[in-house]
């Protein structure tokens, strides 16, 4: 670790200096994300303890935590609001297994340890990530995040991408709210979906624009068949979350936007405005599978959009083709060779189940523990 400061006269002690003093106080903020989050972890015992012994529960019930709240601020101690409080019991009911890690001034007895154990043992679907891992990588911060997911299965996935990528708390939501864990089970090629969340590089319309986009929460009712308006309602009447699952710097500008060659009408299904690749975004819609001719016409659209709708400063536009299905190989000879970037993506209505998505767990725990 001694470094040669004289080799390089003041300016070299100068950087040994900066160095030490980085390493150190990096150490300090990590200790302390560790002693607050398992600070977090006991405090929601006692409560989950109180709630099930206290004498005077049924006194408070569901009052409790703003009487606590009320209560712990009169002491004089901070930042324990109604909210964090009920995070706390949230935090200790979702991650027994952080009984392994509480110092020993707050060891709890053998009851209360093997309960506790017990829970643990049964929580997760596959083996959990090692509190070492999770303590000293994630701060109280990110676990408030990772309680959100409705099953073990996802959580301990983000827990692992978090810890491998040393994403923020913002990265973290950024990939929870963009569905990663499903669209990476979803995907052929896994690993390239993972790769461009953990390599960092800058965006390009390939990292943009996604496959299959989950479309989920349009509700479609069982039909004998659709056709691409009722889709395309189903989009407008959500279009807050279907922007949310496009991702970020779409913003919406036209649905059935009309073009005219020689008084014959074309109706692009839906128009954005990318603020990041500062260019118009067409999308086409289809009920069926993609074709060769719904790459043709979405080329029309573009070099109609690229010489009548840009404005100065705006690259070329993007073509989407959302469809129900497509063959790569079809896709490939398709598109290649083209002026235009055009993206042939699929949409899906239902989620996968879990057991179609464990399997992509063991080897992130594996990465993460490199």
């Amino acid at each position: 670790m001694a470094k040669n400061i004289n080799k390089y006269g003041l300016e070299g002690l100068v950087n040994a200096i900066r160095e030490t003093s980085r390493f150190f106080l990096n150490q300090v903020q990590k200790q302390v994300n560790t002693s607050l989050t398992l600070r977090n972890w006991v405090i929601g015992y006692y409560i989950v303890e109180y709630e099930q012994k206290g004498q005077d529960r049924a006194e408070y019930g569901e009052q409790l935590f703003q009487k606590l709240a009320e209560r712990l601020k009169t002491t004089g101690i901070k930042g324990f609001s109604f909210t964090m409080l009920h995070l706390c019991k949230q935090f200790y009911e979702t991650y027994p297994q952080i009984l392994q890690s509480v110092p020993e001034e707050f060891q709890l007895n053998d009851i209360q340890r093997n309960r506790i154990q017990s829970t643990a043992s049964t929580f997760e679907q596959v083996d959990s990530t090692p509190n070492h891992l999770l303590l000293g990588r994630l701060s109280f911060t990110h676990f408030v995040e990772l309680i959100k997911t409705e099953s073990s299965i996802k959580r301990i996935f983000y827990e692992t991408e978090a810890i491998i990528n040393n994403w923020s708390v913002r990265e973290l939501q950024r990939a929870m709210n963009s569905m990663l864990f499903e669209r990476t089970g979803l995907s052929t090629d896994k690993q390239s979906v993972l790769e461009k969340h953990r390599n960092g590089r800058g965006l390009t319309p390939e990292d943009i624009f996604r496959n299959p986009y989950m479309l989920d929460f349009l509700g479609l009712e069982e039909k004998a068949t659709y056709v691409e308006t009722d889709l395309e309602q189903a989009i407008i009447d959500h279009l807050q979350r279907f922007l949310l699952e496009l991702g970020k710097g779409f913003c919406f500008e036209a649905r059935q936007k009309r073009i005219t060659f020689d008084n014959t009408h074309y109706r692009i299904d839906l128009v954005f405005y990318h603020r990041i690749l500062k260019c118009n975004i067409l999308i086409d819609l289809k009920m069926g599978v993609f074709t060769p001719a719904d790459a043709g016409q979405m080329n029309v659209y573009l070099n109609y959009f690229k010489e009548n709708e840009t404005s100065e400063g705006d690259n070329s536009p993007i073509g989407i083709i959302l469809c129900a299905g497509k063959s790569e190989t079809l896709v490939k000879y398709a598109t290649s060779g083209m002026a235009h970037h055009v993206f042939v993506s699929k949409y899906m209505t239902n989620l996968p189940t879990e057991s179609e998505l464990q399997k992509i767990i063991v080897e992130g725990r594996q990465k993460a523990q490199e």
